[in-house]
């Protein structure tokens, strides 16, 4: 009887998260590709659109470079109502967005979607709701010197030192840190991928 043919499996991700997230449910990527994309959102798109869009593009162009491999993208939004926060960069962005998340909810929209070798494509929306303690300005200061929050949307990092500032999480934790994996494997394997 014939092997069936190897299935590849690609990250279209420079995220270190997503990585150990995988590895977490040992599904080990055969290759790791950042996908360069404009990530600015569009300015009529809600916070789930920029999150699904941007998904589906790091997918999209990844898979155009690596013919035959099923590609899996994702991208986490953090949103307080329509108004969605940057990817910090630079302590004052970081304190901008921790004020505004202090003592209030929001909400983390992350779009995972996945490329099958024939050119079929699904994705999903994962939305998880958290609400911040009230933050002093202490606690801001310390975790912007951690520098932990830095490249991070929302400028967090809920698997780190800001876990302890989360008195609620409603949702998927996993789908905060950077991707939802139960909605993952179920992607993959409706694409056909049999490793999931």
């Amino acid at each position: 009887m014939a092997k069936p043919p190897l299935q590849r499996l690609v990250l279209a991700s420079a995220s270190p998260r997503r990585l150990d997230l995988l590895r977490q449910i040992d599904l080990v990527p055969d290759e790791v590709e950042a996908a360069e994309i404009d990530e600015t959102p569009l300015k009529s798109e809600t916070p789930r659109q920029t999150a699904l869009r941007l998904a589906a593009g790091k997918a999209a162009k990844v898979a155009a470079e690596r013919p035959g491999a099923y590609v899996l993208a994702a991208d986490t939004v953090v949103a307080v109502g329509r108004r969605i926060l940057p990817k910090v960069e630079t302590p004052a962005e970081g304190r901008r967005c921790l004020e505004l998340l202090s003592g209030r909810a929001h909400r983390v929209l992350t779009g995972v979607a996945v490329i099958a070798p024939d050119g079929r494509s699904a994705s999903r929306l994962v939305e998880s709701r958290l609400t911040f303690k009230r933050l002093s300005i202490t606690e801001i200061e310390a975790y912007l010197e951690s520098g932990e929050g830095v490249g991070k949307a929302g400028g967090y990092a809920i698997q780190g030192r800001a876990g302890a500032f989360v008195i609620s999480l409603q949702g998927s934790y996993p789908a905060v840190v950077g991707l939802p994996l139960y909605e993952t494997v179920n992607l993959l394997r409706g694409q056909g991928f049999t490793r999931a």
